[in-house]
């Protein structure tokens, strides 16, 4: 198995589909990339991964919106395409084993509060999870 970790921005808020039955939340994450090239410029390149996350806990759709920064981990798929001037092209795609809020920058919040993932957790899992804090 090849598995894929990013940590990246959300370009979007997400979308909640039924497809066959399942649950899939798509999302898009971007992950910006700063480096210096050869002749000691600043570059920047960002790269955009169509996130799947197939899941029943969708209770955690209403915290991916647009801005939040998440950490996303799964198994990678190339899709490739033709464009409508026929030009080829490709996308990276992302089937999500397991995601994770790390903060945001809309709403004027800088970081993600502890206290609201705990509560991600409980609506999504019916319990809390406070107790369980290893410090």
């Amino acid at each position: 198995m090849i598995k894929t970790q990013v940590i990246g921005n959300l370009g979007k808020d997400c979308v909640v589909n039924t497809v066959n039955g399942k649950n899939v939340i798509n999302f898009t994450v971007a992950h910006t990339e700063k480096y210096r090239d050869s002749q000691g410029n600043s570059q920047e390149k960002t790269i955009w991964v169509d996130c799947a996350y197939w899941t029943d806990k969708t209770a955690l759709s209403q915290y991916l919106t647009k801005g939040k920064q998440v950490f996303v981990e799964g198994q990678p798929e190339v899709r490739t395409f033709t464009r409508q001037d026929g030009t080829a092209g490709a996308s990276l795609s992302l089937r999500v084993r397991e995601v994770q809020l790390l903060g945001g920058r809309s709403e004027g919040n800088s970081q993600y509060s502890p206290t609201a993932k705990n509560d991600v957790a409980s609506s999504a899992e019916g319990t809390d999870l406070t107790d369980d804090l290893p410090f």
